[in-house]
């Protein structure tokens, strides 16, 4: 953690949202302006045996629906989803010293939704998904600097298509805690959870 900085505003009660997502969404426009990636969030899963299992992935939307990332489909993590849909992410803004944690189920996004984000990378990062067997075995960095060259070839002089075995998911939280660095440790923590049609909000000891 960043050293407390005395001049961030206290988080109270009656200044927060009624929901989580406007919440994250003030926050977030904040983190904007001030910390070099904030889209870097901690996605963690499952595996077979129930051991946890966590990466960095770039968040690549929120709102109302939930917290969207993308991957290939035959990633680990994608796996691990298949079988297990519950997962958090984490989100640390240090210079900040916020952090969001986020708990829930994560459901696939449908094919538009992952063409429309698609079509807006970069073309090398559009190819390298094309390209990359993730989370596979792979002989060589050579092995797929080839592959890489020979898609580049193929879509010279056409649009590269999104690969059917790549797309986006969408955890749709259940809680959303938000964190507050405070000196002395004496940290504002503030817990919402979804209770009806709506939400509860509690304040948690640091």
């Amino acid at each position: 953690m960043s050293p407390r900085r005395p001049d961030l505003p206290s988080l109270r009660r009656d200044a927060l949202a009624a929901d989580p997502f406007a919440q994250f969404a003030a926050w977030y426009d904040e983190a904007l302006l001030e910390v070099p990636l904030a889209d870097a969030v901690t996605l963690a899963t499952a595996d077979a045996d129930g051991a946890p299992d966590a990466r960095m992935v770039l968040l690549k939307g929120h709102g109302p629906d939930g917290f969207r990332f993308f991957t290939n489909r035959g990633s680990a993590k994608a796996r691990q989803l298949a079988a297990d849909r519950r997962a958090a992410l984490v989100v640390y803004w240090r210079e900040l010293d916020r952090q969001v944690r986020i708990r829930g189920g994560v459901e696939p996004l449908s094919d538009p939704d992952s063409d429309a984000y698609f079509a807006t990378r970069p073309r090398d990062s559009q190819l390298g998904a094309w390209a990359s067997p993730q989370s596979r075995p792979l002989e060589s960095r050579e092995e797929l600097e080839r592959r890489f060259a020979e898609l580049d070839a193929e879509y010279a002089e056409a649009a590269v298509p999104r690969p059917p075995f790549w797309g986006g998911y969408l955890l749709v939280p259940a809680t959303v805690e938000f964190w507050q660095g405070r000196i002395g440790r004496l940290h504002d923590r503030f817990l919402y959870s979804r209770e009806g049609g709506g939400w509860s909000i509690v304040r948690l000891a640091p």
